[in-house]
């Protein structure tokens, strides 16, 4: 039986976030116009409601549209949460998905994560992974048994690298209790390597991002972990002071972060401590990582109800927490957040990083423009995204260029933790409709999902988001976990209008993967940098080969890499609306092959 010490979730997050009053000199510029005495939650809406007007007053953008495909396409996965009435707090934290190129056949597959039962309970899914092979034309098959990836686990989330430097794509799965590392055989199959890796990692896992944080060749894996929670150690809290509900996690510990550092022999080293990383009080969701301008990768950590962190990377194998300093461990109180899912972008062309932190219900969500390497400003409000997703629970973003206009635009993938929410906050549901951000430049962003079709309107209980060029057009499509429910696959339609190139990005000479590679593409008026990243997003991972909108532009553009090794290359003539496959160290030589841009 679990503990009954109560915890009344109103007296959280909830309540601090409906009641505090803004405090000078927010309160003095509320006045100013019209808004003085409001709380917080009243201001926002208020102001959210002024500049939803003026955004539909403003003509449609680009006709892009989405189409749920996930049926048709044959991606039937269903999420299980394993939940019988007791209220367990990880049923409604799950699940992730990833998107990758298994088998190296140049088509996007996709890796979802499930749960299973708790014991003594039957019903359990086949397995807790699935994975569906990419056959192109719009049609994916569940290839799991056969790659041998069949598991029973309370699973979380995922991440993709190549750790061995053989070629192809291995993969990690984050859970309750131990996670796994699969080796990518080369031959379609997997090999469960957990054990000999020492990897295994027991606790609770959560987000996870693979880097070369010491830059030696070999990737490392942070592996985030959020609270210690066991069926027996469970806390009865209430939302209406008589049943139980889910619990935020304030009332748990909270579990430290891992850094495990890759050896080069197929084992690694945890050396978390050694590198500055552990930190118990942390309970961590989301991961992202960022390279500085010469190269070396700093970790950005989103933690739920706990200082969020910025770990810089001092370039000897040890990092130091940044966060308060850098401006984003709290909100504009001094507060917490409840934060989610993370990613950052360079969404301005300017060379100074969006920074994106998806915060729980009567939280804005939290959006940071870089002022310096290691310092950020809150530019929630005047984004508009932060106002826009006030009462609803942010999971799963990412930045991503759905239009192919050059400017990054934004997903958020929504979903409440409880169920009966309703009954409490009416105004407030259990399953939301996710949301997208369109890039306007410097006017900030407009939430244009309604115009992209019925598809996105549609409430889900989000979770994990990642996007990828599924079907090989050009541009990128979304794929969406839903806690307890189906995925949904959202198919871009229009975005290829505008041209691109595609570029997938290899170290050295063998690996499968080119995490950490940042590129300057330089075309005729643009400057856009991007980098290929394993993590962001919650406990998800989106496709590694970097997509770069050029609008109209129909000329050759350059390409400036900097490699995680530090060696630097630049390729010249390269062709709009061609897919760019580049081996560091041949850059003079890509491989080339031509989008075929359907029409829809």
């Amino acid at each position: 039986m679990g503990q009954r010490a109560e915890w009344h979730r109103g007296s959280g997050r909830d309540r601090r976030a409906m009641t505090h009053r803004i405090k000078p000199p927010a309160a003095a510029l509320l006045a100013a116009v019209g808004l003085a005495g409001l709380t917080h939650t009243e201001a926002v809406l208020t102001i959210l409601k002024s500049a939803s007007a003026s955004a539909s007053a403003q003509a449609a953008g680009q006709a892009v549209r989405f189409a749920e495909v996930s049926k048709d396409w044959g991606v039937t996965f269903q999420h299980f949460t394993g939940a019988y009435g007791k209220k367990y707090l990880p049923e409604t934290m799950g699940s992730g998905v990833c998107v990758l190129d298994y088998d190296n056949d140049g088509r996007q597959d996709l890796l979802f994560v499930n749960g299973t039962v708790w014991p003594g309970r039957e019903g359990s899914p086949s397995s807790s992974l699935t994975l569906y092979r990419n056959l192109g034309g719009g049609r994916f098959q569940d290839v799991t048994v056969a790659a041998g990836l069949v598991r029973q686990l309370k699973g979380m989330g995922c991440a993709v690298g190549d750790y061995d430097n053989d070629g192809f794509l291995d993969i990690y799965v984050t859970a309750l209790g131990s996670n796994l590392l699969f080796r990518n055989n080369g031959s379609g199959t997997f090999a469960d390597v957990t054990a000999r890796a020492g990897i295994g990692d027991r606790g609770w896992s959560t987000g996870a991002a693979w880097v070369d944080y010491d830059r030696d060749g070999h990737l490392d894996l942070l592996v985030g972990h959020y609270v210690t929670w066991t069926p027996e150690t469970d806390i009865w809290c209430t939302l209406d002071g008589k049943s139980k509900s889910y619990c935020t996690p304030e009332p748990y510990v909270g579990e430290s972060n891992r850094l495990f550092r890759n050896n080069g022999d197929g084992t690694f080293a945890d050396v978390s401590q050694k590198a500055g990383v552990w930190n118990p009080r942390g309970k961590t969701l989301g991961v992202a990582v960022y390279p500085t301008t010469d190269g070396w990768p700093n970790i950005v950590v989103a933690n739920d109800t706990q200082p969020n962190y910025l770990y810089v990377n001092r370039r000897n194998g040890t990092f130091v927490d940044d966060g308060v300093q850098a401006g984003i461990a709290f909100d504009e109180n001094g507060k917490a957040r409840g934060a989610m899912g993370v990613d950052l972008a360079d969404f301005q062309n300017s060379g100074k990083l969006g920074l994106v932190i998806g915060n729980f219900s009567r939280e804005m969500t939290s959006f940071y423009i870089q002022e310096q390497e290691n310092f950020f400003f809150d530019w929630s409000g005047p984004s508009r995204v932060g106002p826009a997703g006030l009462l609803l629970v942010k999971f799963g973003l990412f930045f991503f260029d759905y239009d192919l206009d050059g400017l990054a635009d934004l997903f958020v993938s929504n979903g409440h933790v409880d169920d009966e929410i309703q009954k409490i906050q009416p105004e407030v549901s259990h399953a939301e409709p996710p949301l997208l951000f369109q890039n306007l430049g410097k006017e900030g962003f407009r939430e244009v999902a309604a115009q992209t079709g019925a598809t996105l309107a549609e409430k889900i209980v989000g979770r994990g988001a990642a996007y990828g060029d599924l079907d090989g057009d050009g541009d990128l499509d979304v794929v969406v976990s839903a806690n307890g429910g189906r995925a949904r696959v959202f198919r871009n339609d229009g975005g290829n209008n505008n041209n691109f190139i595609r570029l997938t990005l290899l170290r050295g000479p063998k690996a499968g993967d080119g995490i950490g590679a940042r590129v300057v593409v330089q075309a005729r008026g643009s400057r856009q940098i991007k980098w290929v990243k394993s993590g962001s997003s919650y406990l998800s991972q989106s496709e590694l080969p970097l997509t770069f909108g050029l609008g109209r532009e129909t000329a050759p553009v350059t390409a400036e890499i900097l490699w995680p090794s530090g060696k630097r290359e630049t390729v010249s003539n390269l062709e709009p609306n061609y897919n760019y496959t580049i081996r560091e160290g041949r850059g003079s030589s890509p491989q080339k092959r031509a989008v075929a841009r359907v029409s829809r």
